[in-house]
């Protein structure tokens, strides 16, 4: 089949990869770089991760097989053990916070020790039968750790009352207490080795732009060209009066999909108002030059600062600092943040931060009502019936990180397969 892709981010540059041998593809990208979360520059000859700071592994191999395939893995990739730290009351505790209360002041551990034993006497439910976001939070954790740690970190990333928040979309991203592997963290001060990111690989040169660079080969890649308008005749699908495809895959924002995907939807029950007005949040982020330290997250709870975490890039390959005789890192702020207000919160962080650049994405951080999956869903079934696919976070409205982006395309691409 002919088949165009809207987007190349991770999600898109996948699917067009996993579809081209068997299928003839061309992508469309509205601004002049690919790479759309991922994509990095060089300031001074010092890499800046411009939303986050994107590295992978993954606990699916077919995804570790079909990833490496494009790349030598010993010869241009380092692997770097995650060493996530939480700043709290002047202190680095280790993360995930609960796995560390040794580190506390006493009065605190006893209280949350306390309240951990006799959430334990409670019947066992899965964290997913929680009602929401803050009862899970509470039922797991207890009243004082929420209060101290989850509540503020989260409603500064999140923005959003954490009532409304389901859980479903965040299975895979946030830690799952048992009482027992929390007491025996606590007594053995043992490492956290179980998850995703407990270690990950990391490009020696450029960062996720490498992964970029050499994903984008071989494709077709059409830059700079907005995609408003989609229309179909006999069958087939244009983009902006171009071609005729017999597939279309949708890896944009959904709350801006083109007239005729909103028009086929509203004319199938779908409640297009509802798309367009669901929540996301952008991220303003500060790159800097930092004192040496060996952390790669910094995640910061407290409200002496707008700043919710550090991602220490230059700690995940040398060469990320080649410009400078310092460190580099990106603080991250959620929301639309000014410059200058920025410039004067890193005054108030570890590391005698440095601004070199900044950059304000303003859509990274998608949120889920327990309407959303099932309008997506229904979306998706009425899209499909005329070739078009959703894929991608912003399209799904899904938080995937690069790994769950990438199975999230090998799901796709068997579908559209056995469509052909």
């Amino acid at each position: 089949m002919k088949i165009g892709v809207i987007g190349t981010g991770i999600s898109g540059l996948s699917i067009a990869n996993l579809l081209t041998g068997d299928h003839e593809v061309t992508l469309f990208e509205k601004n002049v770089k690919p790479g759309g979360l991922i994509k990095c520059e060089r300031v001074n000859d010092c890499l800046f991760h411009k939303v986050g700071g994107h590295v992978f592994n993954s606990k699916n191999k077919k995804v570790l097989d079909w990833f490496w395939s494009y790349f030598n893995r010993d010869e241009e990739f380092v692997k770097v053990t995650r060493n996530a730290k939480v700043l709290f009351n002047n202190k680095l505790l280790g993360y995930p916070i609960e796995n560390y209360l040794y580190l506390l002041d006493k009065p605190l551990i006893k209280t949350i020790t306390a309240e951990l034993i006799e959430l334990s006497k409670q019947p066992a439910i899965s964290p997913f039968e929680s009602k929401h976001f803050e009862d899970f939070l509470q039922r797991n954790f207890g009243k004082t750790l929420y209060e101290i740690y989850f509540k503020p970190y989260n409603e500064k990333i999140w923005r959003t009352d954490l009532t409304k928040v389901p859980l479903g979309w965040l299975e895979g991203k946030l830690p799952m207490p048992n009482l027992l592997e929390i007491i025996q963290s606590n007594i053995l001060r043992e490492e956290e080795k179980e998850m995703v990111h407990s270690h990950f690989y990391y490009p020696k040169e450029n960062g996720s732009q490498f992964i970029v660079d050499r994903m984008k080969r071989n494709l077709n890649i059409k830059t700079g060209n907005t995609v408003a308008a989609i229309t179909a005749k006999d069958g087939k699908l244009s983009v902006e009066g171009e071609e005729a495809f017999e597939a279309l895959v949708y890896c944009g924002d959904i709350r801006q999909l083109p007239a005729y995907c909103k028009q086929m939807l509203s004319s199938n029950g779908v409640d297009v108002a509802y798309l367009e007005g669901l929540q996301a949040n952008g991220t303003s982020n500060l790159f800097c030059e930092t004192d040496d330290n060996n952390i790669s997250w910094l995640y910061i709870p407290e409200n002496f600062t707008r700043a919710h975490r550090i991602i220490y890039t230059g700690n995940f390959s040398s060469s990320n600092n080649r410009g400078s005789s310092r460190k580099t890192c990106v603080v991250e702020f959620s929301g639309k943040v000014d410059y200058e207000v920025m410039t004067e919160e890193i005054k108030k962080l570890p590391g005698n931060l440095s601004p070199l650049a900044y950059n304000y994405e303003p859509s990274s951080y998608v949120i889920q009502d327990d309407r959303t999956r099932k309008e997506i869903a229904a979306a998706k079934e009425v899209l499909k019936k005329s070739g078009i696919y959703l894929l991608g976070r912003f399209a799904e409205w899904e938080y995937y990180n690069m790994d769950k982006a990438i199975e999230a395309a090998f799901i796709l691409s068997d579908q559209i397969n056995k469509v052909a």
